[in-house]
């Protein structure tokens, strides 16, 4: 099944593949070509030295006798140079068109098809894989995938046209010669299974350490404050290095095995030519065959068939990288996208804002329920917020309103339509997102802003930027918004990321705003300037916001409080201030904290 796929991946190309071989078959034939020339001119010499009759050669190429035999010899050199030359052009222009095949076009086709095919997974697929995984599979995968075409594929199809040649041109000289020079080839064949079945294993361990020192750098990357900070440096690097260490030891281990088996070929190969100088040498002293058409041309051609046998041991060794570097590549593409559009879907390009959950509930898999049987009804332009321990299934209910998953029970309705039927691009663009940790990309200040409206011009991404409070940031960076972040906006401080992200989900002028506790790492001060400038683009939006502060959770219409996916408690702060449970619990435990923090201020700076 998989080396099907294989070819019907490689059939996409056909016409590019036969180009390639095309260019193949005219170098075989010129390869041959030559070699008979060479042969031709030493019977000859042979001819004018001893008499030995020319006989027939296999070019049925005569001979003029009138011409003087330098003459002669000259055109026959000059056949065989025009020969080398145009062999030497057509191996450019091999080497040029397979590049053009396997690295210009199928290697980025394929890339961008299983970059396209991760962009429409769910985060079900991203949370059941890790990075060092993905990046391995959208890089070193797919070029194996480009070594079946290239090194397994078109190799195989030239090894067999070029091995066929090569012993049906050695039969018309001599059958018998033929079948003794050919006896070992059953044994190569054998060896050659054997190995590939053996070695297997070996290549697919290889891939998961690969994959797992890739995770480790990846790790090391993303975590080097941690590190610093904690002072683990060596640590980190012995961690790496024993990661490395372990992919050296185990390809090691493939070189050994690769390095036994292809002295083992080339020693049988040997062994034909061994017969070939003693039963065809005794033939040509017995007269039954010619020394230069026959037995000069027979050992150049079994020379160069040993040649293609030798590339056994390349081409078993590139079907097992390509088969497992393959196999995980369709693993992505075959992966289910389980949030997709319905084939009926409506288009609602602007929504109101009306959000319905009826007895909802969600799994992450066969694990257990994290949204058990809520029910909640917001009406367009109202603010919720969610309060809730971690784990107690907030962000997982907000996740899916944008469908970033599917409930597994009960239906979610935006403007009373379930989301499910709703285009999926629709949806998302009338929704503001905003996460507790937000993400910014290598890019322009503007750029960032502007990302999920890139149309969007320089007053709007100024003015979502005000929205945000973070004009004023922005207009001191070396470039304002002109200004490149590095990786991770590592320059900004984490409120200045997050009034980064507020303006780019602002920006989209959504009907649905969600907040995922965007304040947690913001300082109370800029906590107070942000939701000033959020209360402007909270109004007449439907807001939900994942907050645990009192001066959050006031801003509210009114306040729900999950505890294990369900919903406990629900009304303003108000009503819920004068009812005993959660939310008076965690409100009374701020106000003593606030207490505290005021008792103890007047002492600040006191020895």
């Amino acid at each position: 099944m998989l080396v099907r796929r294989l070819f019907g991946l490689a059939w996409r190309y056909r016409l590019r593949c036969l180009h390639v071989l095309g260019i193949q078959l005219i170098l075989l034939s010129l390869g041959i070509g030559g070699l008979s020339f060479t042969g031709v001119g030493i019977d000859y010499i042979r001819h004018k030295m001893d008499g030995t009759p020319l006989g027939a050669n296999p070019l049925h190429l005569t001979l003029p006798d009138t011409w003087p035999p330098l003459q002669v010899l000259g055109l026959l050199a000059g056949l065989i140079l025009l020969f080398a030359l145009t062999r030497a052009v057509l191996n450019y222009a091999y080497a040029v068109s397979v590049n053009r095949l396997v690295q210009q076009k199928l290697v980025v086709d394929l890339r961008s098809e299983v970059y396209d095919k991760l962009q429409r997974l769910s985060f079900r697929f991203y949370d059941a894989n890790n990075t060092g995984s993905i990046i391995t599979r959208v890089t070193g995968d797919v070029q194996s995938v480009r070594m079946f075409v290239d090194q397994v594929l078109i190799q195989s199809v030239i090894m067999v046209i070029s091995l066929t040649a090569y012993v049906v041109y050695m039969a018309s000289l001599s059958p018998l010669l033929t079948v003794a020079c050919l006896a070992t080839t059953p044994v190569l064949w054998y060896m050659a299974t054997a190995f590939s079945r053996s070695i297997q294993p070996a290549y697919a361990h290889n891939r998961t350490l690969v994959e797992k020192m890739v995770q480790v750098l990846a790790e090391a990357v993303q975590g080097v404050q941690v590190t610093k900070g904690f002072g683990r440096e060596p640590e980190a690097r012995a961690k790496f290095e024993a990661a490395n260490q372990a992919c050296f030891d185990q390809q090691q281990g493939i070189f050994w095995k690769l390095s036994l088996f292809s002295p083992a070929v080339g020693f049988l190969t040997r062994i034909n030519m061994m017969v070939l100088l003693g039963y065809g040498g005794w033939l040509v002293a017995q007269g039954q065959l010619p020394l230069g058409t026959g037995l000069v041309v027979f050992a150049g051609l079994l020379e160069q068939f040993s040649g293609q046998v030798n590339n056994v041991a390349t081409i078993v060794n590139s079907v097992q990288q390509s088969l497992i570097g393959a196999r995980r590549v369709f693993e992505i593409l075959d992966a289910p996208v389980e949030v997709r559009d319905a084939p009926d879907a409506i288009r609602r390009p602007r929504l109101e804002g009306a959000v319905r959950f009826e007895r909802v509930s969600f799994a992450y898999g066969e694990a257990e329920s994290v949204v058990r049987e809520v029910d909640l009804d917001v009406r367009p332009g109202q603010c919720v917020a969610i309060l809730g321990a971690t784990g107690a299934g907030k962000t997982a209910l907000m996740s899916l309103i944008p469908r970033f998953f599917d409930p597994t029970e009960g239906r979610v309705l935006l403007d009373g339509i379930d989301v499910r039927r709703l285009a999926l691009d629709d949806v998302r663009r009338n929704i503001g997102l905003v996460f507790q940790e937000s993400f910014l990309f290598s890019n322009t200040v503007a750029a960032n802003i502007a990302f999920g409206h890139p149309g969007a011009t320089r007053a709007q991404i100024e003015k979502a930027a005000r929205i945000a409070a973070a004009h004023d940031f922005i207009m001191a960076l070396p470039q304002g918004y002109d200004t490149l972040l590095g990786e991770g906006a590592s320059s900004l401080s984490g409120g200045q990321r997050q009034r980064l992200a507020i303006a780019r989900a602002v920006l989209l002028e959504p009907a649905i705003l969600l907040l995922d506790d965007p304040t947690a790492a913001i300082d109370s001060e800029t906590e107070h300037e942000i939701f000033e400038a959020l209360d402007r683009a909270i109004a007449g939006r439907t807001t939900f916001i994942v907050a645990h502060r009192l001066s959050t959770l006031r801003r509210a219409d009114f306040i729900i409080v999950m505890e294990n996916g369900r919903i406990v408690q629900r009304g303003t702060h108000e009503e819920l201030m004068q009812v005993p449970g959660p939310y008076l619990h965690v409100a009374n435990l701020q106000l003593v904290d606030a207490r505290e923090l005021q008792r103890l201020a007047p002492r600040e700076g006191t020895p």
